[in-house]
């Protein structure tokens, strides 16, 4: 979820406008109320509702600003000026350099009075900014056609190699701007090989150290060398479209690229520590149809019979046993019944079709307190939670299965003992009474299915 969007230059000139005789009061409060609505920026809600063109307002404010306007439709910008400004910032301030004359760089802006973008700038580039207008649609396809191609980590392909070892690339005598995000490639293509799905960079004193996770078991790979690791922790989290310039709060992205022609999402979690930021990678393999994961007829016939009536479907396992991968199949499942259906996740691993997916954005305070007050005001007819851990939060979803509503939650546990445990406690009973389907993967191979009968019999 983005924080709001605005417009500083048109936020402080918008009654010139009016004065001018471009616009209406009446338009400019119409538009507030737009942009506001539909997280715009008002510029963008007066130009969708046809108040006004964009070329008027580029005009408008050519002249007001005596900051002239370029272009940038056939433009050609050196790209050598590219490292002054990174991709995140270029996309977060809609604003791209286009060349650089002795100590001043000029760039295109859709925001030339977002005196705080000037600032961040100047401070990462360290020379003079000179700012021209240009439209945001044209500065965003810009960056699109000069950033992404430095932007993307390159198709990793797993032929048979059990002697790669990313550092083979780490000590390479690559000198090409490339190097670090080969780097980010060779330990991705590692871990894509050793089947790994969690991966740690973490400071210590000869580096930043690449452990892997297995089994629960942490694997120590090596270490990029200090003389880098500011280099690839920037590259890594610019990759992810998070903020490379802020370390001192925690910050959650996602990494796309492809394996063997496969789109492959990670999540990219920042931590401040005492030793430096520490970066946490979780790889999520692609969603598949359901048929494909549960093989029994009369499993299937349970699960979609959960999917089409009230009650709660608990995916139960371990650590890395796959629980969001078949509750994303259960989705995609559940999206040919022509029905709401909702999620509340810390980030979106794919994009589901005729799914409204819902990011928490605990730096706005919108948390699963907040979402849990007001998502029942969209009328979903089937709710999946990712990672409740209040009695307030379990409880409060458990009681919409009385308003007709189908709710799908995991919970984490070991092993089925380790479930019957955990399940015993008094804070449970509400939701256990609910079940209407319970799922326990044992392993990839090895997935239990129980109706409401039988968990209610294995659970009491």
């Amino acid at each position: 979820m983005e924080t709001s969007v605005t417009n500083k230059t048109l936020e402080k000139l918008k009654y010139d406008m009016v004065r001018a005789g471009l616009v209406p009061y009446e338009t400019i409060e119409q538009a507030e109320e737009i942009a506001a609505a539909q997280n715009i920026n008002i510029g963008q809600a007066l130009i969708n509702s046809g108040a006004i063109t964009e070329d008027a307002i580029l005009q408008f404010l050519e002249a007001k600003l005596h900051i002239p306007y370029v272009n940038l439709d056939d433009y050609s910008l050196d790209e050598k000026c590219l490292k002054y400004i990174n991709f995140s910032d270029a996309k977060k301030y809609k604003i791209i350099p286009l060349f650089k004359i002795e100590d001043t760089l000029t760039v295109a802006m859709a925001d030339p009075l977002d005196l705080f973008a000037i600032d961040k700038i100047i401070e990462t580039a360290e020379c003079s900014i000179e700012p021209v207008i240009s439209s945001e649609s044209s500065i965003r396809k810009k960056i699109d056609e000069y950033y992404k191609k430095d932007a993307d980590v390159e198709e990793i392909t797993t032929e048979e190699n059990t002697d790669f070892d990313w550092r083979d690339e780490l000590h390479s005598e690559d000198l090409s701007d490339k190097h670090i995000q080969k780097i980010i490639r060779a330990i991705l293509k590692q871990a894509i090989l050793e089947n790994i799905h969690e991966v740690a960079f973490q400071h210590e004193d000869n580096g930043l150290v690449v452990n892997f996770k297995k089994n629960s078991e942490i694997q120590n790979k090596g270490n990029i060398p200090n003389v880098l690791s500011a280099s690839f922790t920037g590259k890594l989290k610019t990759l992810a479209e998070l903020d490379a310039s802020v370390s001192e709060v925690p910050q959650l992205g996602k990494l796309n690229f492809k394996v063997d022609n496969m789109n492959i999402t990670a999540s990219i979690s920042t931590f401040p520590t005492i030793m430096g930021e520490r970066i946490f990678l979780k790889i999520y393999k692609p969603p598949e149809q359901l048929n494909k994961i549960i093989k029994s007829a009369n499993n299937l016939k349970v699960i979609k019979s959960a999917l089409d009536h009230p009650g709660i479907i608990i995916v139960c396992g371990s650590p890395l046993s796959g629980k969001t991968h078949i509750i994303y199949s259960l989705l995609i499942e559940a999206a040919d019944k022509n029905k709401n259906i909702m999620t509340l996740e810390s980030i979106a691993k794919y994009n589901l079709k005729n799914i409204h997916q819902c990011e928490l954005n605990e730096n706005v305070g919108f948390n699963m307190d907040k979402a849990s007050r007001f998502i029942e005001f969209q009328s979903p007819d089937i709710i999946y939670l990712e990672g409740v851990k209040s009695k307030e939060t379990f409880d409060y979803f458990a009681n919409l299965v009385f308003d007709n509503k189908t709710i799908i939650m995991e919970f984490l546990a070991n092993n089925m003992e380790d479930l019957r445990y955990k399940l015993s406690f008094s804070d449970f009973e509400t939701l256990k009474s609910l079940i209407n389907c319970m799922i326990f993967i044992h392993s990839h191979d090895s997935i239990e299915v129980f109706t409401k009968e039988s968990a209610q019999k294995y659970l009491a």
